[in-house]
């Protein structure tokens, strides 16, 4: 019976946790915040894949400090634990690709990694350091929301610390399990990071969490929505999850996440062809190589501030 109860009470907070007060909002964050509790918001928000990494090294502070200046609204950040429990941004599990270093981030102490240098996309090295999480939300608090992508099974780690930092509101966590390990996780705390599940939805098990969602009765603050062909079962969800109350969020990152309306197509070709279908889709979160190509396309169409 404890176990049913718990369960019940993360339910619920799964569904309110993107509960939003109306409140004028003070500052850019705020208003993203009350962006993404507004389904019906013909605004597009632009999500800064690792922050601005084609110009600074990836999940770096000077990549966010970037994308914040060009006025975007959301940077996604990935997350990697040390051998001492200290969270640093890093989307892969070991140093070699993106630092001068090498191992697994894991088995090394905190002290280490911070002595080796990032990476450009290029593969030179940098002057910069690998940020820890509470540095990187230092400089996002209050001026442009956090998604973070590789990182739910740090939930309780991130959660305390954001707590601690007065961020948790700003957060927007997401993964693929299931809806009722979200809502133990959920029942456990008073006040939660924002949560999307990711919907593979031409993969089955991607079509499972989905109706699990469905058969819920659960409205989430968000889905995305991830696909590699435009069929009738794609163009379905995604009206699904529009209709049903949910915001859409969409990758224009590489053709395997959008049946190949991706960045270097807008970039090679006419951005109208590739962000104006994604709009046209409903989509009003877009996740982005190519932040500023996507926000002038956005602004030249009034769909961002």
């Amino acid at each position: 019976m404890k176990k049913l109860l718990i369960l019940l009470l993360g339910l619920l907070l799964l569904q309110t946790s993107c509960s939003h007060s109306a409140s004028v909002p003070g500052n850019h964050a705020d208003w993203v915040v009350s962006e993404l509790h507004a389904p019906s918001s013909d605004k597009v928000l632009v999500a800064c894949h690792r922050g601005d990494w084609r110009n600074w090294p990836e999940n770096s502070l000077a990549a966010i400090e970037s994308v914040i200046g060009m006025g975007a609204d959301i940077v996604e950040l990935d997350l990697a634990l040390t051998s001492d429990s200290v969270l640093v941004v890093c989307h892969d599990r070991t140093l070699n690709r993106t630092t001068t270093g090498r191992g697994l981030i894991a088995e090394i102490p905190y002290d280490s990694v911070r002595r080796c240098f990032l990476k450009s996309g290029h593969g030179v090295a940098t002057a910069h350091r690998m940020p820890t999480l509470r540095e990187a939300l230092e400089v996002c608090k209050d001026r442009i929301v956090v998604n973070i992508d590789k990182g739910y099974q740090y939930y309780d780690l991130v959660q305390a610390l954001s707590e601690e930092l007065g961020v948790t509101g700003q957060l927007l966590i997401k993964g693929k399990s299931p809806v009722e390990d979200v809502a133990a996780k959920f029942a456990r705390y008073e006040h939660n990071m924002m949560y999307m599940p990711i919907i593979d939805i031409l993969k089955p098990k991607g079509q499972a969490l989905f109706a699990e969602y469905r058969d819920k009765g659960i409205t989430p603050l968000a889905y995305e929505v991830c696909w590699s062909e435009y069929t009738p079962e794609v163009e379905a969800c995604m009206r699904e999850v529009i209709s049903g109350g949910s915001k859409l969020w969409v990758n224009s990152l590489w053709p395997t996440l959008n049946g190949g309306l991706c960045d270097d197509a807008a970039f090679e070709g006419d951005p109208a062809a590739v962000y104006g279908k994604l709009v046209d889709m409903g989509a009003t979160m877009i996740q982005t190589d190519r932040p500023e190509l996507l926000i002038s396309y956005l602004r030249a169409r009034g769909l961002h501030d």
